[in-house]
């Protein structure tokens, strides 16, 4: 038998690492929420990345958040159907 072949995994554009927001000029813009530093409303919902940048957008926080509930659940669900797709030689 050869070496093993290295495992490939494929992720489609919706499950990218990000989420969708709406900036206050309605143009959408997405971010990787794991680069969340703090979402503030005052009464615009600012939210500060942890290199400081920041983006004033629509989402309220609660809205914000769910989604990255939303988020970090589909990141669990994939990396449970890639390991069960996972068989031993």
């Amino acid at each position: 038998m050869g070496p093993e072949k290295p495992k490939t995994f494929f992720i489609s554009l919706r499950s990218a690492a990000m989420i969708k927001l709406t900036r206050l000029n309605n143009s959408t813009i997405y971010l990787n929420p794991d680069l969340i530093k703090s979402i503030e409303e005052t009464p615009d919902t600012i939210i500060s990345l942890v290199n400081d940048d920041h983006y004033l957008v629509r989402e309220k926080t609660e809205e914000i958040i769910d989604k990255i509930v939303s988020y970090r659940v589909r990141v669990i669900h994939q990396s449970r159907q890639f390991s069960s797709t996972d068989t031993p030689a």
